[in-house]
């Protein structure tokens, strides 16, 4: 059986968004991330991680800071058994226009050749209303969480979101039930 896929996105949706984040000292899990996540690799879904760097293209902060944050978000999953197969940034701006930026579907396409999967049998979680069009847009199902800015977003996401649910705690319990 070939493997199954959750992407996530990162700020807002496993950690706190903190706008423009780039000290990892500023890393928080948010609730109900630890037991989502534990839940979701229990019940056989590799995860990864999709997310929007636009601090980068705006000169706020440098690749080497996203990656710092990145490591440390890991840490702090890594006593509970957490792992990502992958983590994958945009450092792009919206005045870009590139293919990466969710809604875009560059990311999850790069996530998809490099780990082999269709984008149509896969999960999108996250908390903003890029991160439904970019599951939208790659045909997978999606799940909006009202931490973060979900809850904020929620009316916008309301034709794009397939479920919605307070954390990932919750949206793993919607996985365990597809």
């Amino acid at each position: 059986m070939a493997d199954k896929y959750i992407l996530l996105d990162r700020d807002g949706t496993i950690i706190y968004d903190k706008h423009y984040l780039h000290d990892p000292d500023g890393v928080e899990l948010l609730p109900g991330a630890v037991d989502g996540l534990k839940r979701m690799q229990e019940l056989g879904y590799r995860l990864l991680v999709l997310t929007n760097q636009s601090g980068v293209g705006r000169g706020y902060y440098d690749d080497a800071s996203v990656n710092a944050c990145n490591g440390r978000m890991e840490e702090l999953l890594a006593p509970h058994g957490i792992t990502f197969d992958g983590i994958y940034y945009c450092p792009h701006t919206p005045e870009d226009e590139c293919d990466c930026r969710k809604p875009a579907t560059g990311l999850m396409n790069q996530a998809a050749a490099e780990h082999g999967f269709e984008p149509a049998d896969a999960v999108m979680i996250g908390d903003k209303e890029a991160d439904m069009g970019v599951g939208k847009n790659s045909g997978s199902i999606t799940i909006l969480v009202r931490t973060g800015k979900g809850a904020k977003h929620e009316e916008r996401c309301k034709d794009i979101a397939d479920h919605v649910t307070d954390d990932l705690r919750g949206a793993a319990e919607i996985i365990a039930n597809l």
